[in-house]
Order: C-alpha cells, then sequence, then structure tokens
C-alpha cells in the first residue's frame, strides 16, 4: 500500500477526464483503509468508487483513497431467499451476472450499469422498474473520522430517486465497504414492465423470459443506447428524469402535447429527461470535443480531449434551455467534482 505523488485520475473516471490527484492510495482491505485514514487524518481526503458516477472538472487537491475491497459470498439462505455479501469494490455488472450464474433474482434489471458495489446504495441506482432499494439490506460502513465501522440498514438509508442518506446527512462522513442483498432463489419476479424489454424479448422470440433472458434484454438494449465508456467517454445518464407536480405537468403539457409522462402518485409525474433534451434539439450534438450522445439525449460524451469544464458547460446549456422552453428544472446525477 503506497501512496503516490501528482497522480493521474484519467483511468480512473469513465469520462476519461484527466485530472491529477494530489496523493492517491488504493485500499485493498478494511484494515488498509483504517490505517491510511488513522495516518491521514489532518489531510483533505476524497473517497473514490469505479468513477463512473462523476465528472472532474479540476485537478483534485487531497489524498484520493480508491476503493478496491473484493469478494463476494452467500451469508445466509433459506428455501426462498439467499443473503448474499459484496465487497465495495466489485464491479457492479460482475456482480449482476455472477448473481444470475448462480440463479439469485432481483438484479437482473440493472445489468450494465457502470460502477462498483459500494456506490450503488449512495445514488440507489436504478433501470428499468427497479432499484437498489428492493433488494437491499444493509451495508456496512467505515466512520472515516474515528474509523470505526457502521451497519446501515434500509430504514437507516433514506431511500429515495437516486437519493440517500450519503448524499445528505452522512455526505462525506462514511465509506461503505461492503453491501448485503436478499435475493430470491426461487419463484422470481420477473419485471418486464417496461416497454423497451418486453419489444427486445420479442424481437429474441422469447415468451417466458427467464432471469438471464431479461438481463440478456436489457444488455442488448443499452448497448444499443449508451456508448462503452472504454470506447466513447462519458458516466450513463447525465441528468435525473425530472419529477413535477401535476399541475406544473398539465401546463407544459398544453404547449407540447406529446410530452410523455409517468405517474408518480396523484400529485405527481416523472418526465422523461432525455425526451425534453432531444425535443430541445441537443440530441447529437457536438460542441468541440464535449457532446450529447447521438442515440441517447440523456449521455453527455467525452470524444477525446474535452476537460471537465467543457462538459460541465454543455450540461449548464442544457439546463438553461429546458428551463425556458419547458419551465421545468432537471438535476445533474452525476456528481461534479
Amino acid at each position: 500500500m503506497t501512496i503516490q505523488n501528482n497522480f493521474s485520475l484519467k483511468k480512473y473516471n469513465t469520462f476519461g477526464i484527466e485530472a491529477k490527484a494530489t496523493q492517491f492510495v488504493a485500499v485493498h482491505s478494511v484494515e488498509d483503509l483504517k490505517s491510511v485514514l488513522k495516518e491521514n487524518k489532518s489531510v483533505p481526503k476524497f473517497i473514490l468508487g469505479g468513477g463512473s458516477n462523476m465528472l472532474l472538472t479540476q485537478d483534485v487537491q487531497a489524498l484520493v483513497i480508491h476503493i478496491d475491497l473484493k469478494g463476494k459470498k452467500v451469508i445466509k439462505e433459506d428455501a426462498d431467499f439467499v443473503w448474499v455479501e459484496s465487497q465495495a469494490g466489485e464491479n457492479w455488472h460482475e456482480f449482476v451476472l455472477w448473481t444470475i450464474n448462480q440463479n439469485f433474482g432481483g438484479l437482473e434489471n440493472m445489468s450494465l450499469i457502470p460502477g462498483n458495489v459500494g456506490t450503488t446504495p449512495v445514488q440507489n441506482i436504478g433501470a428499468y422498474g427497479t432499484e437498489i432499494k428492493d433488494t437491499f439490506v444493509s451495508c456496512n460502513a467505515m466512520n472515516i473520522a474515528i474509523q470505526e465501522m457502521r451497519t446501515f440498514t434500509k430504514e437507516d438509508c433514506h431511500f429515495g430517486y437516486r437519493e440517500s442518506i450519503f448524499k445528505h446527512e452522512a455526505k462525506d462522513q462514511f465509506i461503505i465497504t461492503s453491501v448485503i442483498f436478499k435475493l430470491t432463489k426461487r419463484n422470481h419476479k420477473i419485471n418486464t414492465s417496461y416497454g423497451d424489454i418486453t419489444k427486445e424479448l420479442e424481437k429474441q422470440n422469447v415468451a417466458t423470459p427467464t432471469l438471464k433472458d431479461v438481463s440478456n434484454a436489457v444488455i442488448a438494449i443499452r448497448q444499443s443506447k449508451l456508448p462503452d465508456p472504454k470506447e466513447l467517454g462519458n458516466s450513463g445518464s447525465f441528468f435525473k428524469n425530472p419529477i413535477i407536480s401535476k399541475e406544473q405537468y398539465e401546463k407544459a403539457q398544453a404547449l407540447h402535447p406529446e410530452m410523455p409522462h409517468y405517474v408518480i402518485s396523484k400529485t405527481e409525474v416523472k418526465v422523461p429527461a432525455g425526451w425534453l433534451i432531444e425535443r430541445a434539439g441537443f440530441k447529437g450534438k457536438r460542441f468541440g470535443d464535449a457532446g450529447v450522445h447521438k442515440n441517447q439525449a440523456l449521455v453527455l460524451v467525452n470524444y477525446g480531449n474535452a476537460t471537465g469544464q467543457e462538459i460541465l458547460a454543455v450540461s449548464k446549456d442544457i439546463q438553461a434551455t429546458i428551463l425556458k422552453e419547458f419551465g421545468i428544472v432537471i438535476e445533474t446525477e452525476v456528481n461534479v467534482i
């Protein structure tokens, strides 16, 4: 475990942005993490997972601690369910595929989401009708200040749409080291409620889908819409789908009758941010080496040598235009550093 100085983070963020860390260290165990935190109490710290949900707009003037804890195992099971624990540094998609290969159900709709397991509760990641909170049991986390472990239950996490306690009250106070999920062993709840999945399964001539079939459909859909970060720098969905009041939606729909929406409650609806961005004319637009992906308007991309500031400028232009044209505020899903 060696601390390195003036370390390039280009390979550690999926946007492929060139930025330097004042210092950098990768930790491979809870003991290593405890030691690093204890020995560098007075040093500013930046916790780095898979680097898939951030935009670096400047050098990081801190000790960057890369969480690289590996391992996954079954910790409990009964006739119907299995409790699986994954260390924080495991790649999320590889972990999902592992659960499917064991015939454990619950995560298949979230196949191919970039990032590591440890950051999934922070964002309450989700896709195609499922979210982390649906299978989440608890996570273990280290208190940065006093190096003590704490277990957060589902209730403790205060999960919301792309929200959790780790983005608010507990922000910058804890480092998640492992996560426990409760998955099905039989009587799987196959969720094909999203139209895209149904269409893809029909295309593949699958009438009675298995966990693997759903996963394969999701992978096919995501690959057709989303660029591979290894080939084109991106961080997946850059914006959240805005949740607005029914009244606000009706006002916007009066001007844009074809505007789609999903009912959230009696008083709220969700509007697809991708639709808003596309209608505003940004889909496929390029601004130097920064731009909006040609197949998915929610995804901002780095065509090669864009800076974080250039990508941020594109995002702000999009936000201002959406507000002006539709009267709707769209928020970033990606953390801007």
